[in-house]
């Protein structure tokens, strides 16, 4: 048996090297962040080889003085923390003070510095630890070239050129995302692939996400107490095949967080496609001191100290702006649920009396005109949920007699339309609009296409809604705010008993009000034994113990749970769909802008249920161009 020894400096920095450099693009990310905390306002990066090559990064901040220079070079040496309470609020990029050793011993580095206030530069070699006067105006240079010479086992994992770049870049897209007040510029190989001046937020996520996203995303700026919430959410019609333009930073730190990605997703599961995948640039500010970065040492990882209300906040101020429609006003009610969500990390967030601040969107909504009439379908649901029990706002949403012509606004007095029997389901009204204003943003009906599309005429331009998407929408909300009441309960005659681990039992105990407010009734029936007497009524025929497991590894997960609401809201998408006004079926001119405007009153009525758009704007612009007038 070997002796026990201590390690020499050089392999300690080599083992360290294997967390922290992992490849060029960890070299360059942990350079970069030294010069965001090095205050500068310009950096410049150079890569040759994809960075295996040589990194060069060039800064004009605070810079290091010649006495610190070899300081620098040695583990667990920072100018950024002091003691156990820096530690506990961070407020910097780097902080541990083991990048700049570990890659120095695994590549030829040298550092050019010269300190605020200093004669000239110096330069100190990373191999030596040599110091020598250096030339340079302000700032930090940081030149590492041959990375892994020394250790060619590491060197054989680096994948080819194109693809160490590929991470190079995204890396540098980061941190220029996270500090738009920084100009930085990125040259490949002796070619400029980016250079971004200082700009606003907006800007700078144009430039390196492209025009068409920000064209697609809806701004976000949400705030509740300590915590807010700002940045860029891709609308739907924007997803991806991949999560590759998924950007979410924690004070200004680029994270991957399952409690944030959960949250998210969350925000998007009624609306999204399939498979796809949102595109969105979030940043979370919130005090340092809630929020533990020193967790796993690329730093990338977090945890969050009260993580059920900063799922919370995200959640809801995501779901908020994403509810409101392109199509018109969305509900208010999302407001009260950022601020009720964060009452445990802020209980003084907002005054009782203020109102929450607007996130944009149409003014009043518009009146309405009348209600589409229920399909069967829709209609025999609601005659038994009136026999069940009468939940608040029951009444509005119960079946109403078909719109007259007289329902319509008074700018707007179409021919009333009723096509005989003989009339083609296309026709169009007689009479069009004499003029249009924002007070409808989906406009006035003027017929139908096929009996698929409404065709309509707003201030823009022209409007095309797929009737059957659009009302699919507006029912599967209103079932929605019916049982967003007390759910109804459905008594099992033989309780249902199954065995859980013993972190399920701690769950249950924990949790019991969280299950008992989803409808749930459960009881310990032994040391590991659980027993299930009463389940909701949507879920009476759903495999209890299946269901149960799930929800208690879910509510151990995430603060949270959603399997009863994903598996509540795929039930009442199914009745949703089948109660929506079909194809081919002909509207009046009144029952279609009755329809225009419930889209216009209703949430996320841009998507239907499947995540497919319901309408689309022609401005008059684009159909000048396709008939090429004026030109």
């Amino acid at each position: 048996m070997p002796s026990i020894h201590l390690l020499s400096d050089l392999l300690i920095n080599q083992i360290a090297a294997g967390e922290v450099v992992e490849r060029p693009a960890s070299v360059l990310k942990e350079v970069l962040e030294n010069a965001v905390d090095a205050g500068s306002r310009a950096i410049d990066v150079q890569l040759e080889q994809g960075g295996v090559r040589r990194i060069r990064v060039a800064d004009d901040g605070c810079g290091i003085a010649k006495d610190e220079l070899a300081l620098a070079l040695e583990r667990h040496a920072t100018s950024k923390i002091a003691n156990l309470d820096d530690l506990e609020r961070v407020g910097t990029m780097g902080f541990r003070g083991e990048a700049l050793a570990a890659i120095a011993a695994v590549a030829r580095t040298t550092l050019t510095s010269r300190a605020d206030g200093s004669a000239h530069a110096w330069r100190i070699d990373g191999a030596d630890r040599s110091v020598a006067p250096a030339a340079l105006g302000a700032g930090t240079v940081v030149d590492v070239a041959d990375l892994y010479y020394n250790t060619p086992a590491r060197r054989k994992f680096l994948k080819s050129e194109s693809t160490e770049y590929a991470h190079c870049d995204e890396m540098f897209r980061r941190v220029a995302l996270a500090r738009p007040d920084i100009g930085l510029q990125l040259a490949h190989n002796g070619r400029v692939v980016h250079r971004l001046p200082a700009a606003d937020h907006a800007r700078r996520v144009g430039a390196l996400m492209g025009d068409d996203f920000l064209a697609q995303a809806r701004a976000l700026d949400a705030d509740a107490g300590p915590l807010r919430l700002s940045g860029f959410a891709s609308l739907p019609a924007y997803s991806r095949a991949s999560r590759d333009a998924q950007y979410f930073f924690v004070n200004g730190r680029f994270v991957r967080d399952k409690l944030l990605t959960h949250a998210v997703r969350q925000a998007y599961t009624d609306i999204l496609h399939g498979n796809r995948h949102p595109a969105y640039v979030l940043f979370l500010e919130l005090d340092p001191a809630g929020v533990d970065v020193n967790v796993h040492p690329a730093k990338i990882e977090v945890r969050f100290r009260e993580a059920r209300a900063i799922h919370q906040f995200v959640f809801h101020a995501l779901t908020r702006t994403l509810a409101e429609s392109g199509a018109g006003l969305a509900s208010r009610d999302e407001a009260a649920a950022v601020t009720t969500a964060s009452a445990a990390y802020a209980p003084a967030a907002r005054a009782p009396d203020e109102r929450p601040r607007p996130f944009g969107g149409y003014g009043n909504a518009p009146p309405v005109q009348g209600r589409l009439a229920m399909d069967s379908a829709s209609r025999s649901y609601f005659d038994f949920v009136g026999t069940a029990r009468e939940p608040a706002g029951a009444a509005n949403l119960a079946p109403a007699p078909t719109p007259t012509a007289s329902a319509a606004p008074q700018d707007f007095r179409p021919t009333a339309f009723a096509p005989a029997a003989g009339r083609p389901i296309g026709a169009i009204a007689t009479s069009l609009p004499q003029h249009a204003d924002d007070s409808a943003p989906l406009g006035y009906a003027l017929g139908q296409l096929h009996g698929i599309y409404i065709l309509a005429q707003n201030a823009k331009g022209l409007v095309l809604v797929d009737m059957h998407a659009a009302h699919e929408r507006i029912l599967y909300e209103k079932l929605k705010t019916v049982l967003d009441g007390t759910p109804s309960v459905q008594r099992l005659l033989i309780p249902a008993v199954f065995s859980v681990s013993a972190k399920d039992m701690a769950a249950a105990e924990d949790c019991a009000d969280v299950l008992a407010g989803m409808g749930f009734e459960i009881a310990p029936a032994g040391p590991q034994e659980l027993a299930v007497r009463a389940v909701p009524v949507l879920l009476a025929n759903a495999p209890v113990a299946e269901l149960l497991r799930k929800l208690l590894e879910e509510l151990r997960e995430y603060p949270a749970s959603e399997v009863v609401t994903a598996r509540r809201n795929e039930l009442l998408a199914t009745m949703a769909c089948h109660g929506a006004v079909r194809a081919h079926r002909s509207l009046t001119i009144p029952e279609m802008n009755a329809l225009l405007r419930d889209m216009e009153a209703t949430e996320r009525a841009d998507q239907c249920n499947h995540g497919r758009p319901t309408w689309t704007q022609l401005t008059m612009g684009d159909l000048d161009r396709f008939f090429m007038r004026g030109q």
